[in-house]
């Protein structure tokens, strides 16, 4: 099976059997076309499904060799084994070359999380009195009590807001849904959005209806707008850490897991796929941990005296 056919299928499977996003298929597919642009230059006349784990481990000497970093490298030797993985999938080969191949290790690094207290203080620096300022502190009470991303946020609908039964509906990646719960200070910031700035808004674009977080022109706001906000309100509120809304969401999974939340509650509420993804908050709190050991370990309370 030559190269165009191999990664013409590959681009159908992500599509069609994962359901892959156009931003996610792409990807993969310039990881494969890395592959192949290697191939070509060490004159390599091989179809995929010749190559072997010889090739495939000079392949990942050489995408060390350009200096790319870690996370980058592990990134494409993820593609190449997605596109190994479907080539077995379709009995194109009988072994898989790329099982052996190791991914550089990466260095797992902490999220910058706010103190309870520095989030306080971010929220009450926004002034009530400006315009658009009840739907700016609606907004980051949301963000912190749900631990949205970004994209999240601004895509919230009114539809989707269930404030009787303290819930949200959330869409995430690839489109997945889920159901997390929001607090009380939540719900009465974005009601008091809702019955002021938003009831008298003079205008609602089409196809803004339903889109809880409005600008001034009636549009959904963008990823861009709530950045600069953050910014502005982490200034104000003397706080010198780069603060982002991703911060938020951080900081809501760390004092979760402070708080002693269960893991896979977390991972629900993130709507995390891996719950490896979720683990990296069990980093910042060891306290946390060897509290939970000593509590529940049935060993932790004998008298070895």
């Amino acid at each position: 099976m030559d190269w165009n056919s191999s990664i013409k299928g590959f681009r159908a499977y992500l599509l069609l059997e994962k359901s892959l996003s156009a931003h996610s298929i792409e990807a993969y597919i310039r990881d494969v076309g890395k592959l192949l642009e290697y191939v070509l230059i060490k004159k390599i006349d091989l179809t995929p499904d010749k190559l072997t784990g010889d090739h495939l481990t000079s392949f990942v000497y050489y995408i060390n060799d350009l200096g790319l970093e870690p996370k980058s490298q592990a990134r494409i030797i993820s593609g190449i084994r997605a596109f190994y993985r479907f080539l077995l999938l379709e009995d194109i080969i009988d072994d898989d070359p790329s099982a052996l191949l190791e991914s550089p290790k990466l260095r797992r690094t902490l999220p910058d999380v706010l103190s309870y207290e520095e989030i306080d203080r971010i929220l009450s620096s926004i002034d009530l009195s400006l315009p658009h300022s009840q739907r700016n502190r609606a907004m980051l009470e949301t963000l912190y009590a749900c631990g949205l991303r970004v994209s999240e946020l601004i895509t919230l609908k009114l539809s989707n807001y269930f404030p009787e039964q303290g819930f949200v509906k959330v869409i995430g990646k690839n489109n997945k849904e889920r159901l997390v719960p929001i607090g009380e200070s939540a719900i009465r910031h974005i009601n008091l959005y809702l019955d002021t700035e938003r009831r008298h808004m003079s205008v609602v674009s089409k196809g803004s209806e339903d889109i809880l977080f409005l600008n001034r022109r009636g549009k959904g706001l963008t990823r861009v707008m709530v950045f600069t906000l953050i910014k502005s309100f982490t200034g104000q509120a003397g706080i010198s850490k780069t603060v982002s809304p991703h911060t938020f969401r951080h900081s809501f999974a760390t004092h979760l897991v402070e708080g002693g939340a269960d893991l896979r509650a977390v991972q629900e509420m993130l709507g995390h796929e891996s719950i490896l993804t979720t683990e990296i908050y069990t980093h910042v709190d060891k306290k946390y941990l060897r509290d939970t050991v000593m509590k529940y370990h049935p060993l932790s309370h004998v008298n070895r005296g």
